[in-house]
């Protein structure tokens, strides 16, 4: 029975290796982005800060324990991937960026970290040792499950799933499926509680996912309603001019339909007064015509 156990273990303990490297390499489209446009402009480096600030984290735990070989081998290749990814960052980023990172890096890196293992070595020994890093890692991994809910509120709010990826959400919770189980079964709690927060968010964004997936983006709705009200704005105005021409057409027949053409003798006046004079203006009769807007 012993030795099945140990035997799954095992196999958990790989598979979760596995994934999670996987994991690890899921930024690199991210990073190709960013190498063609030679910028970094949009990305952020604080989630692979906090990646290698975890990893560093877990490898410390390992090394307290005696039975955790598999643990310390991912989160080592974790450490050296997050590394790549902060250093090329630093490469491309504008200054202020990279001055906000250098900044991060110290502050999560050499001052939380150092911290962490300072005052583990000088105020605590042996067991209690272990079960505070672990209780550290088991807090700090909560925190790390649970940074996908700003993710999942962008999604129902813009009922879009563009920054949500589906197969990042297939490898995270395939992940933490692994570990809990190699976690439960070294019975080692530390491992296992918060890889159960981590396949609730991930079976959630899954779901979401493919409620989402069909659907239009909020903004492309705004949109499409906004050019409906345009294009029959532009079937109202040509209507509107058409009615504008044809008023005008009207008053200019009104004014020729009221105003007499007189007749003219050879001499150029009217044939119809006996006198050769022209009329006084001041008895023509004035013809005025209002129009209504």
């Amino acid at each position: 029975m012993t030795g099945n156990l140990a035997h799954l273990t095992l196999a958990f303990g790989l598979l979760g290796n596995v994934v999670s490297f996987m994991v690890f390499l899921a930024p690199i489209p991210t990073f190709y982005k960013a190498y063609k446009k030679k910028s970094t402009e949009g990305f952020q480096s604080a989630p692979y800060v906090v990646g290698l600030f975890s990893a560093m984290l877990w490898i410390y735990y390992a090394l307290l324990k005696t039975n955790v070989m598999l643990l310390i081998t991912i989160n080592s290749v974790g450490c050296f991937i997050e590394t790549l990814y902060i250093c090329f960052f630093l490469f491309y980023a504008p200054k202020k960026a990279r001055m906000e990172s250098l900044k991060l890096i110290v502050l999560l890196i050499v001052v939380g970290f150092g911290l962490i293992v300072a005052l583990t070595q000088f105020l605590a020994s042996g067991v209690t040792r272990g079960v505070i890093v672990g209780w550290i890692c088991l807090v700090f991994s909560l925190c790390v499950f649970v940074a996908p809910l700003g993710v999942v509120r962008q999604v129902i709010k813009t009922k879009s799933v563009e920054y949500m990826p589906i197969l990042l959400s297939v490898a995270l919770t395939l992940s933490a499926v692994m570990w809990f189980f190699y976690g439960l079964l070294l019975g080692d709690f530390n491992i296992a509680i918060p890889n159960v927060l981590g396949f609730i968010f991930g079976v959630l964004q899954m779901i979401l996912y493919y409620m989402y997936k069909n659907k239009k983006p909020v903004a492309d709705e705004k949109i499409t309603t906004s050019e409906a009200k345009n294009s029959e704005m532009e079937q109202q105005i040509p209507e509107f001019k058409d009615q504008k021409i044809i008023d005008v057409v009207k008053l200019e027949t009104l004014m020729h339909s009221d105003i007499p053409t007189p007749k003219l003798h050879k001499n150029g006046y009217d044939a119809g007064h006996g006198d050769d004079k022209p009329k006084d203006p001041s008895n023509v009769p004035n013809h005025t015509i209002e129009v209504k807007a």
